[in-house]
């Protein structure tokens, strides 16, 4: 199969909002169609996504990453492959991403290895998945994983959807955690890719370090509350008591536990196991 029938079989979704000088420099550089969902944008975003071809769909609130799934739906290939504003594929990648997934059809995911700015340092997230912590079972592309950024994977649409996809009670940072448990919990294989190649070079506009680290603390709090045993939440939250932006996320999260009080459930012994061999 050629790289045009390839490119058939993948669409791009990308999740933005307020990121129009962003999306100018990133969008020329995709390879497939791409489909931008708009968070409510007030900078002209979604104007600029469709004067690079893009196709916009413009949501009336901000949902964070789980805007996403309004694009996978929207899409109508077998493969979506998510991207920021500020990250792209590198050229071959989803062409040989489609192949991974064709010759492996009980992967969901594939978690590519990320480069990071104009001088291309290795991101620490991919430096991890490449000490292959769980293992390369038999049937898997790679070192398996139970994580990814979002910005550097490519789903099979179908398993996505049926997942549930990304949380809207999770909105953003370190939304990933709960999908990939979802997946793994439906007898899917996730697994990291090296050879697939995400170029991300990150935003500076918007940005406040503290308050990120405390949204992914309420994430992965909320994360091991909806999925994990109760021990696990407690060591969770013991860890989140150390910094104050950790205190912060788990104040967060305990105010968000009344939406979730009848979403809790137990992940499959095979997957839990995988999980807390993974540590915090």
């Amino acid at each position: 199969m050629g790289a045009e029938e390839h490119m058939a079989d993948v669409t791009i979704v990308v999740a933005t909002r307020d990121r129009a000088d962003e999306l100018r420099h990133s969008l020329t550089r995709h390879a497939a169609p791409v489909i931008v969902v708009d968070n409510a944008s007030a900078d002209g975003t979604p104007d600029v996504a469709e004067a690079a071809g893009a196709r916009v769909l413009r949501l009336s609130g901000n949902l964070g990453g789980a805007a996403r799934n309004a694009g996978v739906r929207e899409a109508a290939t077998r493969y979506v492959a998510f991207a920021d504003d500020d990250s792209w594929w590198a050229p071959g990648a989803l062409e040989r991403a489609v192949e991974v997934l064709d010759a492996h059809p009980r992967t969901a995911l594939l978690a590519a290895r990320v480069l990071v700015g104009e001088e291309e340092r290795l991101e620490p997230v991919s430096e991890e998945m490449a000490r292959a912590p769980l293992g390369r079972p038999d049937g898997l592309p790679g070192p398996a994983v139970l994580g990814f950024l979002a910005c550097s994977a490519i789903v099979r649409r179908d398993a996505y959807l049926d997942a549930g996809g990304f949380s809207e009670v999770l909105h953003f940072a370190g939304e990933e955690e709960l999908l990939a448990l979802d997946l793994a919990a439906a007898g899917w294989g996730l697994a990291y890719v090296p050879e697939l190649v995400v170029h991300h070079h990150p935003s500076r506009s918007g940005r406040n370090p503290a308050a990120r680290r405390r949204r992914e603390v309420r994430n992965r709090l909320l994360t091991a509350w909806l999925r994990r045993p109760l021990p696990a939440v407690a060591r969770t939250a013991a860890a989140a008591l150390g910094t104050r932006d950790g205190r912060g996320g788990l104040a967060d999260a305990v105010r968000a536990l009344p939406r979730l009080a009848r979403a809790r459930r137990h992940l499959p012994p095979a997957v839990e196991t995988a999980r807390a061999r993974l540590g915090a």
